[in-house]
């Protein structure tokens, strides 16, 4: 099977780079036909906010699609096309220029442009851009012969909002990047202390402030280190609230180089996921959860279905109840005080890994929604 990888996706996006990888394991011929018109999710959210309305947006529009036609004319003869995330603007003319080969349509939709609008407040600043946004998806949805999404979840709520079928999607999961993300040996640390670590971007999402309360809840047990890594919309917050507190154990650090992150993430004793109670915090399992299990970390994340529906807690992973500080601190004291559960969390997480998430599994799961589209 040929597949031709469509559109101005991200494409260092974790997302895209795996269902890539995951595709080619599986024999699948992967060739990408790709000009980068989004740099990540904020370039999205100052578009949606007002910077569509601009003239140089709509150059840098216009520049992209024309090198994106231009080097899809030299791709060649493919089976499926097929749209990678995010995808609500590429899918209009990849559906006319698959039409025009005779070749089936899919999209990876991954995440609702949407719905993260929605969470970012742009309803309040731009209702009109909301409701574009809106009618865009919707329309999006029905053009492809097949959608990708990560869970039965993010299904329904498409099925809720934008009046989608379930049996037009396919299900893969996130997954975490195997080459990337494996178990690493590291010492432990000198004075005994266990550390606990967060990163990511710090978006509603993650719920980081309730992370900040477990470590004030924490505090008085020296032994119990906190690090939050990253940077995002809600770390200023995050860092006043620790101040303000008076946190000793709980250290902040910008992003750091691949290897340094994955070295943090090998020494930790306990990785912590999401705890956010917002829409696409309840539907998804989170990048930073599976590369935990990838790396045989024991993890600690928000309850949820989709995390439920995925993993087993108190055996592939612990879970907590989520928005709520006090909850999550009696889960890292749980674990801090149990080698053995932490032991067998990240043992059996890894397994599962390994059977269900990995590059490999994900593959068989992906190239399964397309074969039947090859005919």
């Amino acid at each position: 099977m040929r597949v031709c990888y469509f559109g101005t996706y991200r494409g260092r996006y974790s997302r895209n780079a795996i269902m890539i990888e995951s595709l080619r394991r599986n024999g699948v011929e992967v060739v990408e036909c790709h000009q980068e018109l989004w740099t990540d999710v904020e370039d999205r959210v100052q578009a949606a906010s007002g910077g569509w309305r601009r003239p140089a947006f709509w150059a840098r529009v216009l520049r992209t699609y024309a090198r994106l036609l231009k080097q899809y004319r030299t791709i060649g003869p493919y089976d499926i096309l097929l749209v990678g995330y995010p995808g609500q603007f590429d899918v209009f003319l990849a559906r006319l220029l698959s039409w025009r080969r005779r070749r089936p349509l899919a999209w990876d939709v991954f995440m609702s442009i949407y719905l993260i609008a929605v969470e970012r407040g742009l309803a309040e600043r731009s209702p009109l851009t909301i409701r574009a946004l809106r009618w865009l998806e919707r329309w999006a949805c029905r053009l492809p012969d097949r959608l990708i999404l990560d869970t039965a979840e993010y299904v329904a709520w498409f099925g809720r909002v934008h009046g989608v079928p379930p049996a037009r999607f396919g299900l893969v999961p996130t997954g975490a990047d195997s080459r990337i993300y494996r178990p690493m040996p590291c010492p432990r640390a000198a004075d005994g202390s266990l550390s606990v670590v967060y990163y990511g971007t710090f978006i509603p999402n993650h719920g980081v402030e309730h992370i900040v309360e477990a470590a004030r809840l924490l505090s008085a047990q020296p032994a119990i280190r906190f690090r939050l890594i990253g940077d995002g919309p809600e770390r200023p917050k995050a860092q006043e609230l620790a101040q303000r507190y008076g946190l000793t154990n709980v250290e902040f650090s910008g992003w750091l180089e691949p290897a340094g992150l994955v070295q943090e993430i090998a020494c930790a004793d306990v990785l912590l996921g999401a705890f956010g109670v917002t829409p696409q915090s309840l539907m998804t399992v989170q990048n930073k959860v599976y590369e935990g299990l990838a790396m045989a970390r024991p993890v600690i994340t928000g309850a949820s279905p989709a995390v439920e529906a995925a993993l087993r807690h108190g055996e592939e992973v612990y879970v907590c109840r989520r928005a709520d500080g006090a909850d999550l601190a009696r889960a890292i004291q749980r674990l801090c005080d149990d080698s053995a559960l932490r032991r067998r969390l990240a043992e059996q997480g890894h397994r599962r890994f390994l059977v269900e998430y990995d590059l490999q599994a994900l593959g068989r799961r992906y190239l399964a929604c397309l074969e039947d589209l090859a005919g």
